[in-house]
């Protein structure tokens, strides 16, 4: 007698020479519904290969999704692999669309501060920061615009507020040991 086992679902199905259809299909479901998932949604499983880090992984499967949302998670995916100015572009599109998007306007950001183009960065995150006041990372990069401008006075304003709004944020404990440094 032949036991086949289906760990997915925790159970053992023994028969004769093979499963019943009904155990098969379970076994079968539970192997394949979570992939069907995961290649129906790619939008969905490149936010989460961006929550993991996996820029490069995440990057593929973005580019497969429509929506501000996905648009938004590739734009900072680029952004941290150092695609910058596709990264500035395709922020720049999905803000167009939709003005109040955080992601955009964090990737946007970050695209503008690491080409060095500190006063595009300080002009629009400074309309973000109108429009959003209560946006961390918009007073993160413009921060960081101004320190590319020698503005010690207004970066450590904005990296306050950096800290006041997210302060359990990736970048907060850096923030505040350059914070406590210039005091």
């Amino acid at each position: 007698m032949k036991i086949e086992t289906c760990k997915r679902l925790g159970v053992v199905v023994a028969a004769a020479l093979f499963l019943s259809p009904i155990a098969w299909l379970a076994c079968r479901t539970a192997h394949t519904a979570p992939m069907r998932l995961m290649q129906a949604n790619p939008a969905e499983q490149g936010k989460t290969l961006f929550d993991q880090g996996k820029y490069a992984e995440a990057e593929t499967q973005l580019r497969q999704a429509s929506g501000n949302e996905a648009r938004a998670y590739l734009a900072a995916c680029l952004a941290k692999q150092m695609k910058l100015e596709e990264a500035e572009g395709v922020a720049s599109a999905t803000l167009e669309a939709q003005p109040d998007n955080r992601i955009a306007v964090a990737a946007l950001g970050e695209a503008l501060v690491k080409q060095e183009k500190a006063d595009a960065a300080i002009e629009r995150m400074s309309a973000a920061i109108k429009d959003m006041p209560d946006l961390a990372y918009a007073y993160y990069w413009r921060g960081k615009a101004y320190n590319l401008k020698k503005q010690t006075a207004r970066m450590v304003d904005d990296l306050q507020s950096f800290i006041k709004l997210a302060p359990k944020a990736p970048e907060a404990d850096a923030v505040k040991q350059l914070l406590a440094a210039l005091q």
